[in-house]
């Protein structure tokens, strides 16, 4: 929380700046394009990243499909996941989040620019619809980041997995798309430590769960092998990692 705090002090002008040129780009689909729209998008995490002291790095860039029109899968950690997900991700990417959580100051008029979609977790007809609208679009081109989880814990302190909701994965179905996981490691420590001490995260693009290999598969079912693939990355990922000296200067 000590960093995000610190961020919002040290950009404070930088806020009074892109929170309402997005809020513009939003506002004027006609003059903004998607790309323009994804550009600035990058351009406001990188400062936000920079300013935070948090280094990502990215692995499996060449799994991501050659054309868009496909879901990303990832877990979830905390406020930085979207953020480190889509500054490594190069075409524009739209995201599915909490109605609440995505109304809130600098999350709205990010999400408005992007165009994304808001789920209302107390309404089921209205995820229905949402779901419905998700899935014609990534027919139609656009791709999405979802987290499964829904939500992260407060304390978190490893990267272990919670539960993942399936209902998210019948827009999947229903768009008959690749289903990307995307595998989150030590992404918590971003805005979850109390410290400014320096930071690295790592993005793992898993390969593709193409169409016909979860063909006449229930939702359910895809949540599962999803969450297994994720699971056992990270599992590969704690194996592989050897001791490192603190980052903090």
């Amino acid at each position: 929380m000590l960093r995000f705090i610190y961020v919002i002090v040290m950009r404070i002008f930088s806020i009074m700046w892109f929170v309402p040129k997005m809020a513009h780009y939003a506002a004027h689909p006609e003059k903004y394009s998607e790309e323009d729209c994804y550009k600035l998008a990058q351009t406001v995490i990188g400062k936000v990243r920079k300013t935070a002291r948090v280094t990502t790095d990215y692995e499996g860039l060449e799994n991501l499909p050659k054309e868009s029109g496909y879901i990303m899968f990832s877990n979830h950690q905390g406020k930085y996941d979207a953020l480190g997900i889509l500054e490594g991700h190069e075409r524009p990417c739209s995201v599915l989040m909490d109605k609440k959580r995505s109304n809130m100051f600098i999350a709205k008029q990010f999400v408005d620019m992007l165009g994304g979609q808001r789920i209302d977790r107390n309404s089921p007809r209205q995820q229905i619809r949402v779901i419905n609208e998700m899935a014609k679009e990534v027919r139609e081109g656009r791709n999405y980041l979802v987290f499964p989880e829904g939500g992260y814990p407060k304390k978190r302190k490893d990267n272990s997995l919670q539960d993942f909701k399936y209902g998210c994965f019948v827009s999947a179905v229903k768009a008959h798309c690749p289903v990307v996981p995307v595998a989150l490691i030590d992404s918590y420590k971003a805005f979850g430590e109390n410290t400014l001490c320096k930071v690295r995260t790592k993005v793992i693009y898993l390969p593709p769960i193409l169409p016909e290999e979860y063909e006449g598969m229930k939702p359910k079912e895809i949540c599962a092998m999803v969450k297994a693939r994720i699971g056992a990355e990270i599992d590969r990922q704690e194996a592989a990692r050897k001791e490192e000296p603190a980052l903090c200067a």
